[in-house]
């Protein structure tokens, strides 16, 4: 089924709607990052373990409320990947380069051959970064033709932009005074980042200065000295969401320069948001071990009805929705990566 039929599904049976998880992967650390392959075959999983791996995304047309958990096929694993704990995951729009960012200051990236599902050719090590990579995303040069990677985290506090066909570091954006803690593009020009420093920022590749920005001073201290800790944008380019660590989620009129309001979800941190492939809703997920899902259809200014969606033992750390079902992973302290989806009604 997909996104739009289970949308539709889940309106008409909101009381009854109950995610279940399908497959776990367990991991001797805390696990911090995963992302699907563009054509949602696969995903990407990176642990504290220095762990990275592939897997085969499952089969969901039998699925049912009495599911059991099972480990998902792990077509890909490398141990040691990196020095360090791994950050952050990310595959290209294209799906063939995948790149992981780590707290031993690097980022590697890989090609990724999809007939035969294995990485190829030697990985390449990017060191301009003077701190842990928290987060990155792939934008496309339209001139060029070439995948531009976009990173940010700690140490420096600024913004690179890696042309991956050249491996070099061509732009860097500075601004933030504080570590980087999220990155999101919506196309292959705009970015926005979140950061401790309470500050988020929209960055264009045209430009080598913040576009527009969103601190203390904006709109009479909306963001409440609260670091930034998670954003993202719908794919229309209209919406913002960002998570902060004093749990709250605020809702920007990209367009309008407005915020729309201001909600908590969560009893702590949030970790990461994400809107679903029809912006119809948007998951969070928080350090009170738990995910949400939150309806946007209708007034995004009334109230927004949120439910808890998936639960974990420990620190819920990321999510990333599926491409085109209605399904999501989330990884946790709790040293597992789950993949949770609606089984037909």
């Amino acid at each position: 089924m997909n996104t739009d039929e289970r949308d539709a599904n889940l309106r008409e049976n909101d009381d009854r709607s109950h995610f279940v998880a399908v497959t776990t992967i367990s991991d001797s650390q805390a696990i911090r990052s995963v992302d699907f392959h563009p054509d949602g075959k696969l995903y990407a999983v990176g642990s504290n373990s220095k762990t990275f791996r592939i897997c085969q995304y499952p089969q969901l047309s039998k699925l049912r409320q009495d599911q059991q958990t099972y480990p998902p096929s792990v077509l890909c694993k490398r141990t040691k990947h990196h020095r360090g704990s791994i950050y952050c995951t990310c595959w290209s729009a294209d799906g063939e380069l995948v790149a992981t960012g780590s707290n031993d200051k690097t980022i590697k990236y890989m090609r990724f051959n999809k007939d035969t599902n294995q990485l190829v050719g030697h990985e390449v090590e990017l060191n301009m970064h003077d701190g842990t990579v928290r987060d990155m995303c792939f934008l496309n040069n339209s001139s060029t033709k070439s995948r531009l990677l976009v990173s940010g985290g700690a140490g420096d506090c600024k913004i690179y932009v890696t042309d991956c066909l050249t491996g070099m570091p061509f732009q860097v954006f500075s601004g933030h005074t504080g570590h980087i803690s999220s990155l999101y593009s919506w196309n292959n020009a705009m970015f926005v980042s979140g950061s401790q420093d309470q500050t988020i920022r929209f960055w264009d590749l045209r430009v080598n200065v913040a576009v527009n920005s969103f601190d203390n001073e904006y709109k009479g201290g909306a963001l409440q000295n609260s670091p930034v800790t998670a954003v993202c944008v719908d794919p229309t380019g209209r919406l913002l969401v960002s998570g902060h660590a004093d749990s709250a989620c605020l809702l920007y009129d990209i367009r309008g320069n407005r915020i729309i309001q201001r909600f908590y979800p969560h009893d702590a941190e949030i970790r990461c948001v994400r809107f679903s492939p029809s912006a119809y809703y948007m998951l969070t997920c928080s350090y009170d071990n738990t995910i949400k899902l939150t309806d946007l259809q209708g007034d995004l200014a009334n109230d927004l009805a949120s439910v808890v969606v998936a639960r974990h033992k420990d620190k819920a750390i990321t999510i990333r929705w599926h491409p085109t079902d209605f399904s999501f992973i989330s990884t946790s302290a709790d040293k597992t990566a789950t993949l949770w989806a609606l089984p037909p009604s």
